[in-house]
């Protein structure tokens, strides 16, 4: 469905990702791990139109999108979602979900704003407070929330539990792993826990330096000690 091919890509002057081919599963939950500052926030970016690319193509559905804006993408039904940044703290939660639709019709807002509450529960008790006094993860809920008023294909998080309590991580993973097993979304998963990620994924990325060095069965790195240790520090598979 979406694939990358020797995509090399950067900010400025700045080489960042090296000859990335990936071809991301359908209706699946693809997790990219790796450590700091290995390209993995970049890749999605890059994918989403928000850096430079060098050389290289993006596949969509057959279609080519290298170098498209940012607008152009989500209208093709990939969503985006930053680590930081990702609601209007000044506007309610309300004001964030109508924001989120603007290219909907008052009665299509209003059936899908239903549909994401119905997804997102606890949203409904903050509709008229401001999204600036969310918790954490109810920030994350509402940002997921949002990029849902748009009916994408593929959803693209980057971080989503960074800084949030292990309660809270395991919740929003739990809520991402509900929005492909019941709503059929693509999922693509930047995480920084690796073994909360890929308990959950289908496929895996390891990226290191901005390259990919391993991708494959996510599971296979947590059950199998020598290749969890060799890619990512993982001295024990899971009980």
């Amino acid at each position: 469905m979406l694939r990358t091919e020797k995509l090399n890509a950067g900010y400025g002057k700045m080489h960042i990702i090296f000859d990335v081919s990936l071809d991301f599963p359908e209706k699946r939950i693809s997790v990219i791990v790796g450590p700091n500052g290995s390209g993995k926030s970049t890749l999605l970016k890059t994918i989403f139109g928000l850096t430079k690319i060098i050389s290289g193509k993006i596949i969509l559905r057959g279609m080519e999108i290298t170098g498209k804006p940012p607008h152009e993408i989500a209208k093709m039904g990939i969503a985006y979602l930053p680590q930081t940044q990702n609601v209007f703290d000044n506007l309610t939660v309300q004001e964030n979900l109508v924001m989120a639709g603007y290219s909907l019709s008052k009665e299509e807002a209003k059936e899908k704003t239903e549909e994401v509450l119905e997804i997102f529960p606890v949203l409904r008790a903050y509709m008229k407070q401001k999204a600036g006094r969310l918790s954490g993860g109810e920030k994350q809920m509402l940002a997921m929330a949002m990029a849902l008023m748009r009916t994408p294909e593929v959803l693209m998080f980057d971080e989503p539990t960074a800084a949030l309590s292990p309660k809270i991580a395991h919740q929003i993973i739990n809520i991402i792993r509900e929005l492909n097993s019941k709503n059929g979304k693509t999922i693509i998963l930047v995480e920084q826990n690796a073994r909360l990620a890929l308990e959950i994924s289908d496929f895996a990325v390891v990226m290191s330096s901005g390259k990919v060095v391993y991708n494959g069965d996510g599971r296979k790195l947590l059950e199998d000690p020598e290749l969890g240790l060799l890619y990512l520090g993982l001295k024990t598979a899971p009980r």
